[in-house]
């Protein structure tokens, strides 16, 4: 596709749960006539907030395509750097992070995912997501739709499907499914994969569509 300059550049913040988060987004021209919105988004594999934007962000763009085209772009974020890589159980980390809040928390994420038509599950593990990191940029390089694709596998079988971010073996499923080709061999170099960490270009929450949606309106302005 071909791209024209960019236009103008659109930042949008916002606070959920304690976290800011940021939406980067810039508006150009394409060769269809329609204003191309390209959104940065920073996650991390394991936060369910992240999940949840991201379900109300692909609601938002598919309910706009009739008036912009989008390139959406993943980048690494670490909620937690000190995560074990081994993994540990995904109950008592949160029982033991959280304390006494951990019941209120669970429930309310169950609802929530609930309303998104998805069961949260709270088995397995959880532990250091840098490998996922690699993996999600790796498929940057082979287009960002499979990038897209890939992100969505992994916050499934994390938060629906009770299987662990750490798992060689669930990433190389999840990358087979979306069409990620080579991720085995790329994955084998620990010195294959993300630069940065926690860049400056950040989301951790979850609006509703219609706020993703304004957010268009404005960066295409």
């Amino acid at each position: 596709m071909h791209k024209l300059a960019v236009q103008k550049s659109f930042s949008y913040i916002f606070q959920q749960g304690g976290r800011y988060g940021r939406i980067m987004a810039q508006s150009s021209g394409s060769n269809t006539g329609k204003k191309l919105i390209r959104i940065d988004v920073s996650s991390d594999s394991v936060c369910p907030w992240c999940f949840v934007g991201k379900r109300n962000l692909d609601k938002a763009i598919a309910e706009s395509k009739d008036q912009f085209e989008f390139e959406i772009k993943w980048h690494p974020f670490f909620l937690d750097p000190s995560a074990p890589k081994e993994g540990v159980n995904k109950r008592e980390f949160y029982e033991k992070k959280f304390g006494s809040r951990v019941q209120g928390i669970l429930a309310r994420m169950t609802e929530i995912f609930r309303n998104l038509g998805l069961e949260y599950d709270m088995s397995g593990l959880t532990g250091n997501t840098l490998d996922s990191h690699r993996l999600i940029y790796f498929a940057g390089k082979q287009g960002l739709d499979k990038q897209h694709n890939l992100v969505e596998e992994l916050f499934l079988g994390y938060f629906t499907q009770g299987k662990y971010i750490g798992d060689r073996e669930f990433l190389l499923e999840s990358a087979r499914k979306v069409g990620v080709e080579g991720a085995a061999e790329f994955l084998e170099n620990p010195n294959n994969g993300v630069k940065e960490i926690n860049g400056k270009h950040q989301l951790s929450g979850g609006h509703q569509p219609e706020v993703f949606m304004r957010a268009f309106q404005v960066a295409a302005k």
